[in-house]
C-alpha cells in the first residue's frame, strides 16, 4: 500500500519498500487506483466521509494476500479503525477481511523473517511514532530489521517513545505545543550523536525535520524503508 505522503511528497519511500521486499524475494504488486485510506477524516471526527474513502480502498486490495504498508499509522488505520468504521455496515465483512491482510513493512520482514540486503549504514536513533507503539504495540521490529544492516549502530535517544508532535490534525490544532515537541524530539535525537533519525511514518520525519531545519539543529531524518532499501 503506498501511503498519501509516501505517494505525494515523497515517493522514494514507497519505491525504497518496494526495493528492500524483493530484493528479500517478495512477490510485489502494486495496485492502481489507490487513494487515502480515509485516516485524515476519521481521526478529524467525520466518519462518513472516512468510510466512502475506506470502501474504495476495500476494493482496491480485494483479492490481494498480504498488504504490507510502510507506515504504523496507516496500517493501524485499517487494521484497528476499519473494523469499527464498518461495524454494522455492509461492508463490515470486507473491513474485517482487509484489517486481517495487512501488516505494518518491519512487522511483515520480522514475520517472515525477511533479510532486505541493504548496504551498510552507520549510527542513527530511532523514533517510535505514537502509532507503532500505542495502535500496534511495536516497537522491536524496526530495530530487529535495523540489526540486519551491516554496521548499523543503533543509538537509542531519551524518550524514545514520546510523541512527536506531528499526529496529523492535532498539528494543525495546536501548532505551538506541536511545534515544541517536534523541537525536543530533534534535540533528543541529535543528542545521541548520530547523523540521522529513522521512523516507520514519514508524518512523524516530516515534522521532526522540519523542527531540527527551522531551529538549527543537527539530525536528518530518513524513512526505516529508505535504510532496508539502499
Amino acid at each position: 500500500m503506498r501511503t498519501c505522503l509516501s505517494d505525494a511528497v515523497a515517493p522514494k519511500v514507497w519505491k525504497a519498500t518496494r526495493r528492500a521486499l524483493e530484493r528479500a524475494g517478495v512477490d510485489v504488486k502494486v495496485p492502481r487506483g489507490q487513494t487515502c485510506c480515509g485516516q485524515p477524516a476519521w481521526t478529524a471526527g467525520h466518519p462518513d466521509q472516512a468510510r466512502a474513502v475506506a470502501r474504495h480502498t476495500i476494493k482496491v486490495f480485494a483479492g490481494s494476500d498480504e498488504v504490507v504498508v510502510p507506515s504504523g499509522s496507516c496500517a493501524g488505520m485499517v487494521i484497528h479503525a476499519y473494523p469499527e468504521l464498518f461495524a454494522g455496515q455492509p461492508d463490515e465483512e470486507d473491513a474485517l477481511d482487509l484489517a486481517l491482510r495487512t501488516i505494518e513493512f518491519t512487522q511483515f520482514i520480522a514475520k517472515h523473517d525477511l533479510d532486505p540486503r541493504a548496504k551498510a549504514c552507520g549510527a542513527l536513533t530511532v523514533h517510535d511514532s505514537c502509532h507503532m507503539l500505542r495502535v500496534l504495540d511495536e516497537n522491536e521490529s524496526p530495530r530487529d530489521a535495523l540489526a540486519k544492516v551491516p554496521g548499523c549502530e543503533v543509538r537509542e535517544m531519551a524518550h524514545t517513545d514520546q510523541c512527536c508532535g506531528f499526529g496529523g490534525v492535532f498539528a494543525l490544532d495546536f501548532p505551538e505545543l506541536s511545534g515544541r515537541l517536534g523541537e525536543q524530539k530533534a534535540q533528543a535525537a541529535a543528542a545521541t550523536g548520530a547523523p540521522e533519525v529513522v521512523s516507520c511514518d514519514l508524518g512523524c520525519l516530516m515534522h521532526i525535520a522540519g523542527r531540527a531545519h527551522r531551529t538549527g539543529i543537527p539530525i536528518r531524518a530518513r524513512h526505516i524503508s529508505e535504510v532496508l532499501g539502499s
